[in-house]
């Protein structure tokens, strides 16, 4: 497919699947070979009870559709109808292609790809590697393929964007074989942090090749050290339950507790992994909950426990990321709670007062973009993420290239 394909009027579908609900937006091609997101939407409760809902780039209702039992609500008639209803509502412009975020790419892959069967089946040897996301993408994918076999699709993987990091910084300290296997640090939220890299410079031109770390903030959470552009170390690294405490997860933990659960408690991969993945982060230091909203407004001692540990380790990671640059020129909060927890980019920020970080309280409670004040010795930024925007771009030059 060539450029010419890709002509004015035409657009792009962005899929984000998760186990029960799939996220959805409709990127149109603006002027200067822009894109636009124009819907936004989810079918949520798939497996259950799914429920559509879509708005416009305004967050204005536009449908809304809930399925009865009985009804064909399997995955392939749901994305039926969704490809239908979107048809509909391009006002005779062509949809190009489906863009999915796949979250491991393995080594080969530094790049979008165009799926094919042979791609397909690749991607399923990734599913040991991200077992909690991995399939659920590609069920989305196959899906879409039988209700719109002509339709193209792309992947785009969260671990591309690392795939240039020094070898350190992807290598485990064990024996050669299992490196040599995949066993090896992988880095995630890539799409994330590439918009980041690109969206930066636009605000601050002289940091265009400087040395950054950035805090993905939300219910999965990492950081990333990004120098000139590209990634040079991340938190995340065999798997997406590396590094910081997250909302379930536990993040970064010492090989010999897992040992521990095995000899001690008797405990299986299974229960292992249920406690890892889903029992502990947020949620198992506070008991609470494991929404970050929920536990700033909460008194038990607990739950600010496990505000603290997660903004501890937020600074610690900071320094850390900062000496694999040899020195940090910003700081930048994203994602979730990065844009919109002041409390927690306060609280970080005091952690941080060693390396002359001064938080402005006005600008921080307004959400930035600068919330440092002018005595700052680095600045400090707040920058909403836009991945769909990047899964868009990334399919469009996957089927200009193909």
């Amino acid at each position: 497919m060539t450029s010419q394909n890709a002509g004015g009027g035409n657009a792009i579908l962005v899929i984000n699947a998760g186990s029960s609900s799939l996220k959805f937006s409709v990127f149109r091609e603006s002027g200067a070979g822009g894109l636009r997101v124009t819907i936004n939407g989810q079918i949520s409760g798939i497996g259950t009870e799914p429920k559509f809902e879509a708005k416009d780039a305004a967050k204005r209702p536009l449908a809304e559709r809930v399925w009865t039992a009985g009804e064909p609500s399997d995955r392939t008639a749901l994305l039926a109808f969704l490809l239908e209803w979107i048809e509909g509502r391009l006002d005779g412009a062509k949809l190009l292609a489906a863009g999915h975020r796949v979250v491991h790419g393995g080594t080969r892959h530094a790049a979008p790809v165009l799926l094919t069967p042979a791609v397909m089946e690749e991607l399923e040897s990734f599913i040991p590697l991200a077992p909690l996301h991995q399939p659920h993408n590609l069920a989305a994918i196959r899906a879409l393929a039988e209700a719109h076999p002509e339709l193209p699709q792309v992947a785009c993987f969260d671990t591309a964007f690392h795939r240039g990091q020094p070898w350190q910084a992807q290598m485990f300290a064990i024996p050669r074989e299992l490196t040599d296997e995949g066993v090896r640090r992988y880095g995630f939220h890539g799409l994330s942090y590439e918009y980041i890299a690109r969206r930066l410079p636009e605000l601050a031109p002289e940091l265009a090749d400087g040395r950054v770390v950035v805090a993905h903030l939300g219910s999965g959470a990492s950081m990333c050290a990004i120098h000139a552009g590209r990634s040079v170390d991340s938190t995340m690294g065999f798997t997406a339950l590396d590094g910081l405490p997250m909302g379930t997860r536990c993040g970064n933990i010492d090989p010999g507790v897992l040992i521990y659960l095995m000899r001690q408690k008797g405990m299986g991969a299974d229960a292992i992994e249920k406690l890892l993945y889903n029992k502990s982060g947020l949620l198992g230091v506070s008991g609470l909950s494991n929404d970050m909203r929920a536990l700033l407004d909460s008194e038990d001692p607990q739950a600010g426990e496990a505000v603290e540990l997660f903004c501890f380790r937020i600074a610690k990671e900071t320094g850390a990321l900062a000496a694999s640059m040899g020195g940090i020129d910003a700081l930048v909060f994203t994602a979730g709670i990065g844009e919109r927890s002041a409390p927690v980019r306060a609280r970080v920020g005091d952690k941080l007062a060693w390396l002359g970080v001064v938080i402005d309280p006005a600008a921080n409670e307004a959400n930035g973009p600068l919330i440092s004040a002018p005595t700052s010795r680095i600045p400090v930024y707040v920058i909403p993420t836009d991945e769909e925007q990047m899964i868009a771009l990334h399919s469009r030059k996957a089927l200009e290239t193909a």
